[in-house]
């Protein structure tokens, strides 16, 4: 198995070959490329580019068409778009607390596409991505991203209180583990795109800045409702329930 197409043929997507949304095959087999794909760090030559947040969408539906997606012209859309606040500005909604996920796209099930905006110093847990590809591109600023290796114990602990935006994990309850390992640091700057998966390993990701906010685009595939985060001392896995702060421009419901 390939996690790479001809680009013809992710380009001209055969719509007869479509299938069901939330399919089980498609999204099995978008979860095995995670263990072979590594992400690209420039767009691709000759291929179709997205000039607008409009066509990006429009290009990533195109994308997830078929019943077999090419995860590297994903990246390679991601890439391809140069931010432009005037098109992303409606979806950024910030909180003066932590950071907040704002849904622009929810890819008929296929993808979510959403904006994260982080205020001075906001900063997410250590955290997991459910067996998905993640796609984070900088729209505005910068953030910091640590990497982690996977801890030894697999134990996972349920908590209805776990948070991914708070930056200290999950909690101080005492657990007799090992502390994560730091496998890398970069830092994301305006357009650039990084790519994570499970198999890359865990991460934190920080607005560094006192001054300056950061605003990033989000893709995951297949999309998830929860995850994992990591006490970075102990270790200690807690499963997460993750929400949207906004969906396509409107600020949530909250729940009493």
């Amino acid at each position: 198995m390939t996690s790479v197409m001809l680009i013809e043929d992710a380009v001209n997507n055969n719509n007869n070959n479509k299938i069901a949304n939330n399919d089980p095959d498609r999204d099995h087999y978008l979860r095995e490329l995670t263990k072979t794909f590594t992400g690209i760090e420039k767009p691709l030559k000759n291929a179709p580019t997205c000039a607008t947040l409009t066509d990006l969408i429009s290009a990533l539906h195109d994308a997830f068409a078929s019943d077999r997606v090419n995860i590297e012209f994903v990246n390679h859309l991601m890439l391809s778009y140069q931010s432009n606040p005037s098109e992303w500005r409606k979806f950024a909604k910030f909180d003066r607390f932590r950071y907040t996920r704002n849904l622009v796209d929810a890819g008929n099930g296929k993808f979510n596409l959403m904006i994260l905006c982080w205020n001075e110093g906001h900063a997410s847990a250590i955290h997991d991505h459910a067996d998905s590809h993640c796609f984070m591109k900088m729209l505005k600023g910068q953030l910091n991203e640590v990497r982690f290796a996977w801890p030894k114990d697999k134990t996972v602990n349920e908590d209805n209180k776990a948070d991914i935006g708070n930056s200290n994990g999950s909690g101080e309850i005492e657990y007799d583990g090992e502390e994560l390992e730091e496998i890398s640091r970069s830092t994301m700057e305006t357009n650039g795109v990084c790519y994570i998966n499970d198999n890359l390993g865990l991460h934190r990701v920080e607005n560094p800045s006192h001054s300056d906010v950061a605003v990033s685009l989000h893709l995951y595939c297949p999309p998830f409702d929860t995850c994992s985060i990591f006490n970075k001392q102990t270790g200690k896995r807690t499963k997460c329930k993750v929400t949207f702060w906004s969906k396509y421009g409107k600020r949530e419901a909250q729940e009493n």
